[in-house]
């Protein structure tokens, strides 16, 4: 019978983040279509005081390893850590949430323990008793799904394709003492972007694309740059949106006609991020196929341009306003200010 690990990091306060509970629900799912295999919790960071968030969610018990040195991520630790975690627990397949931090020592302890690993994955299944799982390839364009006999399986979860657990009591955590490498590196602060706001929010119900038509002449022949941003922000203030740029917009810092808090980091698209939002709104960009597949797994899609013709016209948008970007945004602001 297949054993499986919910392998995650704990948060600074010792908590499991939203991605961890959400591969934990994956792991689940699999449990359950696998006939009911073992789950066990393989928890890691500086504090892991307790896996209460787990509990009664058909997990037997949670595996810890405790250290300051897990304060902050580095492979050389990071990854001692989760072959510990893997070896106690005698695990067949791992699940860990795809955020960097697990991404980046995934492949090298899979290479460690003689297994293998797939990495960006959207569903877990079975088929004929033995796991299935299912990804996209080819920036988004393509999925498919993968059978491995080779064990241990290592696979990380997409997040946002799965419900988070909400567990209720206590679940018992044991301890595992772990010679960690020492570290040569020391983290002596943070530097965040050129963005002067924080603008990328992976949680929230909208997300706001914004094209390069706004830093382009209006139609009274003028730059109108200052206002765009004006009216952007108020609508990411008001309403807690995260704002995504095609790469147009994002390309054109440095050129003069810029939005000062756009930065490659908010580029969705086929060569940026593919966000996965309840509702998404996009304003002054032409929807283009590199665009909406970056828009894949958006739930509803709208889009503001005043081409009829432009791609988003072509069955790619929910609804689609041919109207003027700014008049439409100022008119919102005003009604969400109301």
């Amino acid at each position: 019978m297949e054993k499986i690990l919910l392998l995650a990091a704990t948060d600074t306060d010792g908590k499991l983040g939203k991605p961890a509970l959400e591969a934990a629900g994956a792991a689940r799912e699999l449990a359950g279509a696998l006939g009911g295999a073992k789950l066990v919790a393989g928890l890691f960071g500086a504090k892991v005081p307790s896996a209460d968030a787990l509990a009664g969610t058909g997990f037997e018990k949670a595996l810890a390893v405790e250290n300051s040195s897990l304060s902050q991520a580095r492979y050389a630790t990071d990854a001692a850590a989760c072959e510990a975690l893997v070896k106690a627990s005698g695990a067949t397949l791992v699940v860990a949430p795809a955020v960097s931090r697990l991404q980046r020592v995934a492949a090298g302890v899979a290479q460690r323990l003689g297994g293998r690993v797939d990495t960006h994955l959207t569903a877990l299944s079975a088929e004929g008793g033995a796991p299935l799982v299912t990804r996209w390839y080819y920036r988004q364009r393509m999925s498919g799904q993968v059978k491995r006999a080779q064990r241990p399986w290592f696979l990380t979860v997409e997040p946002g394709t799965h419900a988070a657990t909400a567990g209720s009591g206590p679940l018992a955590v044991e301890k595992i003492q772990v010679s960690l490498p020492e570290s040569k590196t020391k983290v002596t602060g943070e530097k965040s972007p050129s963005s002067g706001t924080q603008t990328i929010r992976p949680d929230a119900e909208i997300l706001f694309v914004a094209g390069a038509g706004w830093c382009k002449k209006q139609g009274d022949g003028q730059l109108h740059v200052a206002e765009a941003e004006k009216l952007i922000l108020g609508f990411l203030d008001k309403t807690q949106s995260s704002l995504g740029g095609s790469k147009s917009v994002v390309d054109q810092t440095g050129e003069g006609a810029v939005l000062s808090f756009m930065s490659h980091l908010n580029q969705v698209g086929q060569t940026g991020s593919t966000p996965r939002h309840a509702k998404g709104l996009s304003t002054c960009c032409h929807g283009e196929e590199p665009h909406t597949v970056g828009w894949r797994f958006v739930g509803e899609r709208r889009a503001v341009n005043l081409n009829a013709n432009c791609g988003w016209a072509q069955g790619k948008a929910d609804v689609l306003y041919v109207a003027d970007a700014f008049k439409v945004m100022e008119k919102v602001n005003e009604l969400l200010g109301g």
